[in-house]
């Protein structure tokens, strides 16, 4: 059984070599149609890991309190609605009123995304990224500690001057020194490092690994903006009470904001997992479009396959003529013909994830994504072009097995 296989293997690659030209073309068509099947999902599924697990970090239990929400309907390029910012005064009036049980809220803001930092006689280019945070900052949107210590309330109600770094400043201004324990400076204004994050790396050239957290209230006294918008994240330690957090939270930003009850909210509230769903959907329409320029390429790609089949059948009328004569089988004759569309589909299967596995990688590295290889869409890539194969196929096959021997050899 075996070593029949094999042979129809070797004359199906014999019969490759005598018409490379025109196999090739069909592999290439094949493979585009591949390719872009794989390709787009392995772009895909690299942004969507990406997005994920930057928005997954917050965890599930957390809500945030903005000032637009995630998605916004806009006419002419503007906002329909401009939303007052949520100020400093709006953020202590929702902590002192906000008292839902079992739940810890988080305050912070970015003081600016062009600071420069010193230590020593080194310094950092002017990109680092500054923001003021509270004590429930880190654990509510899932920010971890590689070394050192987080911030403690004490920190934060003594205004004292601590901060935590990210993890590129190990490459930078103390690439030859442990930085728990030292001073650096932020705009003049001295800080003693206590804690170094975990490196979480870029998302759409945002790094977070060159930002330094600093305690909020020694953050306002530094970045004087009048304008500077606030984010208030709460995070509930019991998912079932998700909904009733988020209702208590609502009400009380709404009499914070002095919202009387036919007026519609003027902020933003945001769940990470609804996020999370937004970003499948948004990728879920572009899996489609992959689906759809494949099966288009594949389809155009199954016609060339059943065409070059047809011209190898009657280029080798002769061949099987002989063949029948000799006491092959019209099993036989048919068997190596499908073998010869399966070889010819497989190469193009091949061409196609090999293509679109460094078309994936490459979108990733360029967008410093999370690369993973899709192995479900290269599954799907080598089953589809199995069964273009046998589809182009079998009307050839067939034709090649009913082929009357006598005639066949009379053949020119």
């Amino acid at each position: 059984m075996f070593s029949l296989f094999r042979e129809n293997v070797r004359i199906a690659l014999d019969s490759i070599k005598s018409q490379l030209l025109r196999t090739i073309l069909t592999i290439v068509i094949i493979g585009i149609g591949i390719w872009a099947l794989v390709g787009i999902l392995s772009a895909v599924k690299a942004l969507e890991n990406t997005i994920s697990s930057d928005f997954a970090s917050m965890g599930a239990n957390t809500f945030n309190i903005q000032r637009y929400e995630f998605q916004v309907n806009r006419q002419g390029g503007e906002r329909e609605k401009i939303n007052p910012i949520i100020s400093y005064d709006n953020i202590r009036e929702f902590i002192d009123t906000y008292n839902y049980p079992f739940t810890q809220t988080s305050v912070s803001f970015r003081g600016t995304n062009r600071a420069e930092v010193k230590y020593e006689n080194e310094k950092t280019d002017p990109e680092i990224q500054v923001y003021g945070v509270n004590e429930n900052y880190l654990q509510n949107t899932g920010t971890k500690i590689d070394r050192g210590r987080e911030f403690n309330v004490f920190d934060i109600e003594n205004n004292n001057k601590v901060c935590l770094i990210g993890s590129d400043f190990l490459k930078s201004i103390f690439k030859n020194d442990d930085p728990i324990n030292k001073t650096v400076s932020i705009r003049g204004v001295k800080f003693k490092v206590v804690g170094i994050l975990e490196s979480k790396g870029a998302t759409f050239g945002n790094n977070q690994d060159l930002k330094v957290l600093i305690p909020i209230q020694v953050a306002r006294s530094i970045f004087t903006d009048p304008n500077i918008n606030y984010t208030i994240s709460v995070m509930v330690d019991d998912k079932e009470m998700m909904q009733g957090a988020q209702d208590a939270a609502i009400v009380s930003f709404r009499n914070v904001r002095g919202l009387s009850p036919i007026e519609e909210n003027n902020f933003g509230l945001e769940r990470s997992d609804d996020l999370i769903n937004r970003i499948s959907q948004i990728t879920g329409v572009l899996e489609i479009a992959a689906w759809i320029i494949s099966i288009i390429t594949i389809l155009g790609s199954s016609i060339a396959l059943m065409n070059i089949m047809l011209v190898s059948v009657t280029e080798r009328t002769r061949e099987i003529g002989v063949r029948k004569a000799l006491g092959a089988k019209r099993s036989t004759i048919s068997t190596q013909f499908f073998m010869e569309t399966i070889v010819i589909g497989q190469f193009g299967s091949i061409l196609g994830i090999l293509l679109g596995v460094l078309t994936g990688f490459g979108f990733a590295k360029v967008f410093d994504f999370d690369f993973t290889l899709p192995w479900s869409a290269m599954l799907w890539a080598t089953l589809i072009t199995f069964l273009v194969a046998v589809i182009a196929g079998s009307y050839p096959a067939s034709k090649a097995a009913r082929l009357d021997p006598i005639e066949s050899l009379r053949y020119e």
